[in-house]
């Protein structure tokens, strides 16, 4: 018997250094079984965002950095389903299947507050996903 062949979902952003690395992990602690998740943006930044990596790991012990990176999109597969972070840019045409904006603000150079308000709606619409999916 084959083994059915896991959806792609790419979280998209800017500079994959925040919201969608966020997404991304989450994605790969909740929805691993269901999905592969992937992160990538339009232009890239030397490393991930050191604020979402530090809060990342002291809520929830994920250490983004071991296995992340910033990312452009033709450096990840073809996926199923993209979920855009809600840049306050025009995101780029995306060839998927499904298109999803979350709508969320970049807390970068904000407040450890707003950070973990984002990262909270971040892993309430991960969890979701796995509801509908």
């Amino acid at each position: 018997m084959k083994k059915k062949q896991k959806k792609k979902i790419a979280f998209i952003c800017v500079h994959n250094s925040c919201r969608s690395q966020i997404a991304e992990a989450f994605g790969r602690k909740y929805l691993s079984d269901i999905f592969e998740c992937y992160s990538a943006g339009t232009e890239v930044k030397p490393q991930i965002n050191q604020d979402a990596v530090r809060l990342m790991k002291q809520k929830y012990g994920i250490d983004m950095e071991k296995d992340q990176y910033s990312k452009l999109l033709d450096d990840i597969p073809e996926a199923d389903i993209y979920v855009s972070m809600g840049c306050n840019v025009a995101c780029p045409n995306i060839p998927g299947k499904k298109i999803v904006n979350w709508g969320l603000e970049d807390p970068t150079g904000q407040e450890d507050s707003v950070f973990l308000e984002v990262i909270r709606r971040i892993e309430e619409n991960i969890l979701k996903m796995r509801d509908e999916k």
